[in-house]
C-alpha cells in the first residue's frame, strides 16, 4: 500500500516500524476471529453486502483483512477545514496541528477556584467567546452540555449557539439518532446548504465507539449518517486498560485499533473517500481510587502509540491532552495539562481536544483555558524547532562583534527576537520579585481570571450578518418545534 510510510513519523515515537506492522497484523486478525458487534441492523445489512460475515442474532459482523486494507486506502490523507464563514482554516493531516477546549463537560469551575456547580447556557456562551478570542484553540468544541437546555435537543443547541458566537470550526457530536441531521441543518443554513457544507465542513463529528469492540445503535447510525452526508468523522475508541480493555498498553492498544478499523470500514463502505479523523480517549483505571482518567501517563502512551499508526494509515489523527484530573487549577492541573499536552504536540496529533478541563473531564475552568492557551502556544514554539540559515547562523554578525558580548543594540537583535523568542503575554510571570511584589504578587490563577474578564468584556465575535443569523435561526427554530420546545437561552425568540 503506497501510502503506508514511514518516512514521515512525528518527534516522539513509542513503537519501531516493525511493531507498527505487527499491531495492525493482529488487529487484522482479531476482525476476522471475533469481529465487531453493532447494534444496527442497517450497519449489519451494509458490512454484509460488502462481504463480511454477519450474524444477526449476535449482532457481530466479521472482517476480511483485505476488505480493512482497502478501506482505509479510501480514506484521504488531508482535507480542509473551514471556518464559519467559508474559508480555509486550516488541512488536517499536512503535519500541523492545532488545540481545543475539552467536551461535554458537566460543571463549570466559578472564578473563585473552588465553587463547581452545573454549568448553563450562558457558561457555554462564555466558553465560546473566551475560545475565539484565544490564538492557541483553532478550533471550537462544545465544551459543557448545558443543564439549563432539554437533552433532547442539547448537541444541536450547542452548534447552534457556537454559529453565533464565534467563526472558527467545530469539533461536536450527536448525543441521539436525529443529531447529526438536526446539527448538519444548522450548519448548513449558515454555510449556503449541504453541498456548499460537504465541499467546505466548518464541522467534525465525534462518533464513539464502546469498549470492548461495540458500537451502540445511536453510534453507528451516526456512522452512516455522517457518511451519507459526506461530513468528516472522527472516530473516538476508549479502552481502559484492566476493565473494558487487556490491562497491558499493547493489547488495549489492540483494541483501539480494531474498533477504529470497524468504524473506517463502515464510513467507506457508505461513502469511499470520506474525511477521516484516527481518534480516540483511552483512559487508565485507577487501581487506587477508582476513578478512570484521560490523563494518567499511560493515556499519553497509547494516544502516542495510536498517533503512529494512524499517520503510518496516512489519516490525520485525534487525542486528549492538556487536561487534569485536579480540582482546582492548580499545580497539578498545570504539570498534567503541561505533560500531556506537549506529548501530544510530539506525539503526532493533529488535534488535540482537553484544554480548559478537570476532574475526569467532568469540569471546566475559564481560567484553565486561558493558561492552557500559554501551554498551547508553548508547545507550538518546541515544535516548531529551530531554524538553520546563512542568517540564523549568524556567522559575520559573531565574527563582527567578537568578545564584545554587545547583540542587544544590533539590527540583527530588532529583526529576529520576535520570530525567534516565545515572549508570553502578562499571563506568565517573568518579573523580578521586586516588580512582583509592587504589582500585587498576583500568581497564574490572579492573571488568568483578570485576563478572562478582559476578554470577555471587550472581545466581541465576528457578526453572522442579518440574513444568515435569520437562515440560521429559522432552521434551528423548525428543530426545536419538530420537538416541542418553545424557548431556550439565547434562542430565537428570547
Amino acid at each position: 500500500m503506497a501510502k503506508f510510510i514511514f518516512d514521515k513519523q512525528p518527534k516522539l515515537t513509542y513503537l519501531t516500524e516493525s511493531q507498527v506492522k505487527e499491531i495492525h497484523a493482529k488487529a487484522l486478525e482479531i476482525l476476522e476471529r471475533a469481529g465487531v458487534y453493532f447494534q444496527s441492523a442497517e450497519v449489519l445489512k451494509i458490512l454484509e453486502g460488502k462481504g463480511c460475515k454477519v450474524d444477526y442474532s449476535s449482532g457481530i459482523a466479521k472482517f476480511n483483512p483485505a476488505f480493512i486494507e482497502e478501506c482505509l486506502e479510501k480514506v484521504p490523507e488531508t482535507f480542509g477545514l473551514y471556518d464559519r464563514d467559508g474559508n480555509l482554516a486550516m488541512v488536517l493531516g499536512d503535519g500541523s496541528f492545532t488545540f481545543d477546549p475539552g467536551s461535554s463537560g458537566l460543571y463549570f469551575l466559578e472564578s473563585d477556584n473552588l465553587t463547581a456547580r452545573d454549568n448553563v447556557a450562558d457558561d457555554l456562551r462564555k466558553v465560546y467567546l473566551l475560545t475565539d478570542a484565544l490564538s492557541g484553540f483553532g478550533i471550537q468544541s462544545t465544551a459543557l452540555a448545558p443543564s439549563d437546555v432539554p437533552s433532547s435537543i442539547c448537541d444541536v443547541y450547542r452548534v447552534y449557539l457556537l454559529l453565533k458566537n464565534s467563526t472558527k470550526p467545530i469539533l461536536t457530536g450527536a448525543f441521539g439518532l436525529d443529531g447529526v441531521d438536526n446539527i448538519a441543518a444548522v450548519c448548513a443554513a449558515v454555510s449556503g446548504g449541504l453541498e456548499r457544507l460537504r465541499e467546505k465542513p466548518c464541522v467534525i463529528f465525534d462518533v464513539c465507539s464502546t469498549a470492548p469492540l461495540k458500537w451502540n445503535d445511536v453510534s453507528a447510525h451516526n456512522l452512516i449518517d455522517l457518511a451519507r452526508l459526506g461530513l468528516p468523522v472522527e472516530t473516538i475508541s476508549c479502552p481502559i486498560p484492566g476493565t473494558a480493555s487487556p490491562v497491558t498498553l499493547a493489547g488495549s492498544l489492540l483494541i483501539h485499533l480494531v474498533e477504529t478499523l470497524s468504524g473506517i470500514a463502515v464510513v467507506q463502505s457508505v461513502n469511499p473517500g470520506n474525511p477521516m479523523i484516527f481518534g480516540g480517549a483511552p483512559m487508565t483505571f485507577d487501581m487506587r481510587s477508582a476513578t478512570t482518567s484521560l490523563n494518567s501517563v499511560e493515556s499519553s502512551i497509547l494516544a502516542g502509540c495510536y498517533a503512529q499508526i494512524g499517520r503510518w494509515y496516512g489519516i490525520p489523527v485525534h487525542c486528549y491532552a492538556g487536561l487534569s484530573d485536579s480540582k482546582v487549577v492548580d499545580a497539578q492541573a498545570g504539570l498534567e495539562s503541561g505533560i500531556s499536552g506537549l506529548a501530544a504536540v510530539l506525539g503526532g496529533a493533529h488535534i488535540i481536544s482537553g484544554p480548559g478541563m478537570l476532574d475526569f473531564v467532568n469540569t471546566l475552568s475559564l481560567e484553565k483555558l486561558v493558561i492552557d492557551n500559554e501551554i498551547a502556544a508553548m508547545a507550538k514554539r518546541i515544535f516548531r524547532g529551530i531554524d538553520v540559515s546563512e542568517e540564523t547562523l549568524a556567522v559575520d554578525l559573531i565574527c563582527e562583534t567578537g568578545q564584545s558580548g554587545d547583540y542587544l543594540t544590533k539590527s540583527h537583535t530588532a529583526k529576529w527576537f520576535k520570530k525567534e523568542l516565545y515572549i508570553p503575554p502578562l499571563t506568565i510571570d517573568k518579573l523580578n520579585r521586586t516588580k512582583w511584589e509592587k504589582g500585587g504578587k498576583t500568581d497564574i490563577f490572579d492573571r488568568a481570571k483578570k485576563e478572562t474578564e478582559h476578554i470577555l468584556e471587550n472581545h466581541k465575535p465576528k457578526p453572522l450578518g442579518a440574513e444568515r443569523e435569520a437562515l440560521l435561526d429559522k432552521a434551528f427554530r423548525n428543530i426545536m418545534d419538530l420537538k416541542k420546545i418553545d424557548d431556550l437561552p439565547f434562542g430565537p425568540n428570547s
